[in-house]
């Protein structure tokens, strides 16, 4: 008997890489949505049986369909596939229900391993996944599922390394001019002044900086998780942030540089400017980057006073490159 499917993702790319990964055999039909508000009507209408859920989505969130499949007891089997590995994310999908959980990228031999564990896989031969609808994919797309998953990784370990819970968002993906950045910046959004370093990298054809915009009001906060006395002496402040860049830019480049089958070397880290508006850092620096690619993340930690902003300007000279490699992807 054929089983109603969900990938429920806002990313085309990673709907299409969950497609593609799922058994050739398996008699399947699958259903898609961009957001968990549209995956719960799916799951209404009984296209749901078995469901592939991202937790970073617009609209409504993975945790916010759990809850709502939860209380409203609806029939479905949800997997949770995501890029957000902490384990308290793993702890908290489970405690709303959740079968179990996926790490991003998926791969063939991980849900063949789940779906057998649980018993729900049954293969009859001559219907395969593939045969489903195509799911169209555009390099920006493909992009802020890149960003997504690095954006996890880096989560991840400073959730491990100040036992907290890290607040992750959709990442914001651009093509723009510099002119255009601080516009495009959802830092700018916020009043608060920052403080900035940047740190250098570069690949084979794929080069940039990566910039941590910090908060200040997050100095005192971060200190505390980090041990260091003295918040707001000037060279605890530059600890802070410099720890902070090390953990979240490393984690982040090494996410990527995994995905795309490549290695980036990095400078050291420069501190651009500190207590001013995003506006004045970026002006301040505006002659570093012309057209640039963006990849913007803004970290919170639950429960404190602390938020960061990870951005990556890819040079213009890179695109070509990362399309190249994106197109391995999208094939």
């Amino acid at each position: 008997m054929t089983i109603p499917i969900l990938i429920c993702d806002d990313s085309a790319l990673a709907r299409k890489q969950m497609a593609r990964t799922l058994p050739k055999d398996w008699d399947v039909e699958i259903s898609y949505a961009a957001n968990g508000a549209e995956g719960l009507e799916v799951i209404r209408a009984g296209k749901g049986e078995i469901v592939f859920l991202d937790l970073n989505m617009p609209v409504m969130d993975g945790y916010e369909v759990l809850q709502a499949v939860q209380q409203q007891d609806l029939p479905a089997l949800i997997i949770v596939v995501s890029g957000d590995i902490q384990i308290k994310a793993h702890e908290r999908v489970k405690a709303l229900g959740a079968l179990d959980f996926i790490q991003k990228p998926v791969s063939a031999d991980a849900i063949s391993n789940i779906l057998q564990e649980y018993g729900i896989l049954t293969l009859t031969q001559g219907q395969q996944a593939e045969d489903t609808p195509m799911v169209k994919v555009d390099m920006r797309d493909a992009c802020q599922e890149i960003a997504n998953v690095a954006m996890g990784r880096a989560a991840d370990l400073l959730a491990k390394l100040l036992d907290v819970f890290v607040l992750l968002p959709i990442p914001n993906v651009n093509v723009l001019e510099v002119s255009e950045l601080t516009m495009a910046l959802k830092a700018t959004e916020r009043s608060s002044t920052v403080s900035g370093l940047c740190q250098g990298f570069i690949g084979a054809g794929i080069a940039g900086e990566a910039l941590l915009l910090f908060h200040d009001s997050s100095f005192e906060d971060m200190a505390k998780l980090m041990g260091l006395e003295n918040p707001d002496d000037i060279n605890t402040e530059i600890e802070v942030m410099m720890d902070t860049g090390n953990v979240l830019i490393g984690a982040f480049l090494n996410g990527i540089s995994e995905q795309l089958d490549m290695k980036f070397s990095q400078a050291h880290p420069v501190v651009l400017g500190r207590h001013c508006s995003v506006n004045e850092l970026i002006h301040d620096n505006s002659e570093k980057w012309q057209r640039t690619l963006a990849m913007e993340i803004n970290y919170r930690i639950e429960d404190y006073n602390i938020q960061c902003d990870l951005l990556l300007l890819f040079t213009e000279d890179s695109i070509p490159t990362l399309n190249y490699k994106l197109g391995y992807l999208l094939d």
